[in-house]
């Protein structure tokens, strides 16, 4: 076989579908984003970021940034190692404990990525609790879906959102079976959000476990930034709550938090924690920064809100369709994954405008989207420049010149 042949050929038929990936060259300006400097070649332009998951803009706050400098000037740069292996610092301690507080848990335990904690914790529930069923969302995202199959335990998948199917499948097993619930809150490319307090009523009725991600909804909603579970006043009835230090809390990081019990156990068996080196502890001391200052400010909840309202009616206006949705997520559908790459690179070359665009396998095919993630520090100039832009793309998406897939 000529390998290097096939590498080519694959990535061709990528470019010919429309799907192959770029990613561009930013460099972000502290204390001055969504405005990121984007390296092509030679030349340095300016552009304005439009969907970052930094939603809140917490990853230029000055508070999380004095608190990354001080732990850096104190221990140092890394962790050390692994977590049992000299690489558990005051930090880590610290960070997990705001965690588990954040949520109402007995207990936190931190990851290197959210798509880690997934993995590593839904992987080692279903693997052990013997002849456990999980129950997934169809529309869970990647890290839940690898983690379940690295269980190997028996899964079945419900309709999204749809708690008749859920109840159907729960009650075709014997009330006694270990049933674990996995789904999440906030869908980050539809932006809907999850019926959870139906799905704990269902949990409860049939014996099961809820494992709920919450890595769109944390530091985003409720009144201290613990999510949709908090909003609605559920946090104690969710046996995991899951999330991330990555997006609304402008770090890295992944967790979950739950029973004392339930966190040693997976921190005394998942591969994915006890095999992989700390996170850095100004990483953690700038996440711990973040958690506390979003449990007492509502200030950039409510800015973010106000903005996200904002582009919507101006969208509306425009005649530029989007999906509705009760969350800060605003995926703009063009249907189409040459049509869609072409807005997002006319955006970027003409107006200075990022908006990656989101093709297959991240959507269904005929679903593509721009998704768009307005956050409070995004100006009333910043937002009339994207709906300009918008406007004349669109127009000539719709003309003879370049025809706009059927919506």
């Amino acid at each position: 076989m000529d390998y290097q042949t096939y590498f080519r050929s694959e990535l061709d038929h990528l470019r010919e579908q429309g799907n192959y990936r770029v990613f561009a060259d930013l460099e972000r300006e502290r204390g001055n984003f969504p405005n990121a400097d984007n390296h092509i070649s030679n030349a340095v332009r300016k552009v304005t970021i439009w969907c970052s998951n930094d939603y809140l803009g917490m990853g230029q706050h000055p508070t999380v940034l004095n608190a990354m400098h001080d732990a850096i000037d104190r221990v140092g740069a890394g962790a050390g190692g692994t977590r049992n292996i000299s690489g558990t610092t005051h930090h880590h301690v610290l960070l997990e404990r705001e965690l588990a507080d954040l949520h109402g848990k007995e207990s936190a335990l931190l990851f290197t990525s959210g798509y880690v904690s997934n993995w590593a914790a839904l992987g080692t529930l279903a693997a052990k609790i013997p002849n456990c069923l999980v129950i997934s969302d169809s529309l869970n995202h990647a890290s839940m879906i690898e983690g379940i199959r690295h269980s190997k335990a028996e899964r079945k998948i419900w309709k999204h959102n749809d708690l008749a199917d859920l109840e159907r499948l729960l009650a075709e097993q014997p009330l006694d079976r270990p049933k674990l619930i996995a789904f999440e809150s906030v869908y980050s490319m539809d932006g809907d959000i999850a019926p959870i307090r139906e799905i704990c009523d269902l949990a409860d009725k049939y014996n099961a476990m809820t494992y709920l991600d919450e890595v769109h909804a944390v530091g985003m909603y409720g009144p201290r930034g613990g999510g949709i579970a908090e909003r609605e006043g559920l946090m104690d009835r969710l046996t995991v709550i899951e999330g991330t230090l990555g997006k609304a809390f402008g770090v890295m990081g992944g967790y979950i938090a739950a029973s004392r019990d339930l966190v040693d156990f997976v921190r005394s068996f998942a591969s994915g924690f006890i095999f992989t080196t700390a996170l850095p502890p100004a990483v953690a001391a700038g996440a711990c920064a973040a958690i506390k200052h979003l449990k007492t400010s509502q200030t950039e909840r409510d800015s973010q809100q106000a903005k996200v309202a904002e582009v919507r009616a101006r969208l509306d206006a425009a005649g530029i369709p989007h999906i509705e949705n009760p969350s800060h997520i605003i995926p703009v559908m063009v249907g189409d994954p040459v049509k869609c790459k072409w807005i997002s690179d006319v955006l970027m070359d003409r107006y200075g405008i990022y908006i990656q665009p989101i093709n297959y396998p991240t959507v269904p095919k005929g679903t593509e989207r721009l998704r768009i993630t307005p956050s409070p520090v995004h100006s009333d100039a910043d937002i009339d420049h994207l709906i300009d832009a918008l406007g004349e793309l669109w127009a000539q998406c719709q003309s003879a010149q370049m025809p706009m897939a059927a919506q």
